[in-house]
């Protein structure tokens, strides 16, 4: 029993020391530990034409220390009333892993399943609400004491296309992410029930490949984790260049409330 509470402090030790990759607008290429389970609750607010928001329950399992997944479910009244709208399967896989004190490379693949119902009139994809398809990519993480630094690479596959908008809508997109986290407090790390308070910078950006149309996304956020278990995180993403007919992640903010439980599957 000793050891076992041990090892569980170190668990969770670890996760609070490494709270600053838990990005808000993106993934780390690091992941959860292995047998645990997390429950998050994400709401969304666009600004355009009026406002309507959109909420996604997410369960996410560490299956082990190289794999992970997530299932969401999407629902919105972004078409008026507000109804289920569909949902999305993401895994990832650790590729690369090289730990140095107080600093790590982390390297991992990712896909994405979505279907969604929505009827979609936009220049842009987007797997969590808005369009059916999948999604492949690449994520790279470097730690280094208290700021982890991330970049993504990625492919997006539309497969929902309104036929009387073919000609705008795209059917394709390359997406790429930069973000920065930083660990404000606490100053000097005592144990793992101390409040880590993180600021986080994200860039964000896509491109349709077919006619070169592109935008790009400032996301600055703040997060709070409490225990190493329960997150809050709140955000905002605006436009800085491009620009894309009717884009529903323009002008938007993110909030979220997760809770992690350790050990679960073991």
């Amino acid at each position: 029993m000793k050891g076992f509470g041990l090892l569980t402090a170190l668990v969770l030790l670890t996760g609070a020391v490494k709270s600053q990759e838990l990005y808000v607008f993106t993934e780390p290429a690091s992941n959860m530990p292995s047998g645990s389970v997390g429950a998050r609750l994400t709401n969304e607010g666009f600004f355009g034409n009026g406002w309507s928001s959109r909420t996604m329950p997410e369960v996410m399992i560490g299956f082990n220390k190289n794999l992970m997944g997530h299932g969401q479910a999407f629902l919105s009244d972004m078409d008026g009333k507000y109804r289920f709208e569909g949902g999305s399967l993401y895994a990832k896989y650790r590729i690369l892993s090289v730990d140095g004190l107080k600093t790590h490379s982390r390297a991992a693949l990712f896909g994405r399943w979505s279907r969604s119902n929505r009827p979609t009139y936009t220049e842009d994809i987007n797997l969590e609400g808005d369009n059916s398809g999948w999604q492949g990519g690449i994520i790279f993480t470097q730690l280094l004491h208290k700021l982890a630094l991330s970049g993504t690479l990625s492919y997006t596959k539309a497969t929902n296309r309104q036929p009387e908008m073919a000609t705008l809508q795209p059917d394709q997109m390359i997406g790429y992410t930069l973000s920065s986290g930083y660990l404000l407090l606490p100053f000097v790390y005592k144990d793992y029930k101390q409040p880590n308070f993180n600021l986080y910078f994200e860039v964000l950006g896509k491109t349709n490949p077919a006619n070169g149309h592109s935008y790009l996304d400032l996301a600055p956020a703040v997060q709070v984790v409490l225990n190493s278990r329960t997150r809050i995180d709140l955000g905002y993403r605006f436009e800085v260049a491009g620009g894309m007919n009717r884009r529903y992640t323009k002008n938007m903010y993110l909030a979220r409330v997760e809770f992690n439980f350790f050990n679960v599957l073991h």
